[in-house]
């Protein structure tokens, strides 16, 4: 896949906390394209765990922590809903085309994002294929249907979710660099967790 001079990747994600998903996420979307956008945000279908600030405080470490040129964090693209995003990206990169990055779990959703057609027609959806979340041409022909055009992107996400992280927090799952933020704050119980 060649990567377009114009082309930025938004990757949106909950971050709640981020884990070593996420950070292998971020580096590989540097190797394809010219410009990498994430913020944390609140997703409509999910109870999220702490607050927005915070989960914002944990990706610009693990964003810091990649210190990759290409890449960048702009909180000011937050917003639970897709389309309010891609509005917001295109007034500050009016020239740009955009790929919304979703990992392969959140495929299922987009038939009920709010204005998935117009969603659709104003950003590809490059998908990353989470470890244990197969994608089924069921969910494509769905992209499809609506009008999408999507890529698969080349590289496998492992399995190392932040739900996972939640039920049971242990270091092995998080960039080292947030540990000591989750243990200073006891975010997630995780301080407790460990005596």
């Amino acid at each position: 896949m060649k990567s377009k001079i114009n082309s930025i990747a938004l990757f949106g994600t909950s971050a709640d906390p981020p884990t070593l998903g996420h950070q292998a996420l971020l580096s590989e979307l540097t190797k394809v394209f010219p410009k990498v956008i994430t913020w944390a945000s609140d997703n409509p279908e999910k109870k999220h765990h702490i607050p927005l600030l915070k989960r914002t405080q944990l990706l610009r470490i693990l964003v810091k922590k990649i210190s990759h040129p290409k890449l960048e964090l702009v909180q000011e693209l937050s917003s639970p809903r897709t389309i309010h995003t891609l509005q917001k990206a295109f007034q500050i990169w009016p020239e740009a085309s955009f790929s919304f990055v979703i990992g392969s779990d959140l495929a299922v959703q987009i038939p009920k994002w709010l204005h998935a057609k117009s969603v659709l027609n104003k950003a590809k959806i490059a998908i990353a294929i989470r470890d244990g979340w197969p994608i089924s041409n069921k969910q494509l022909e769905e992209i499809k249907k609506l009008g999408g055009d999507f890529e698969l992107l080349p590289f496998k996400i492992p399995e190392s979710s932040s739900s996972k992280f939640r039920e049971k927090p242990q270091e092995s799952l998080v960039p080292s660099e947030i540990i000591p933020t989750l243990l200073e704050e006891n975010l997630y119980g995780f301080a407790d967790k460990r005596k």
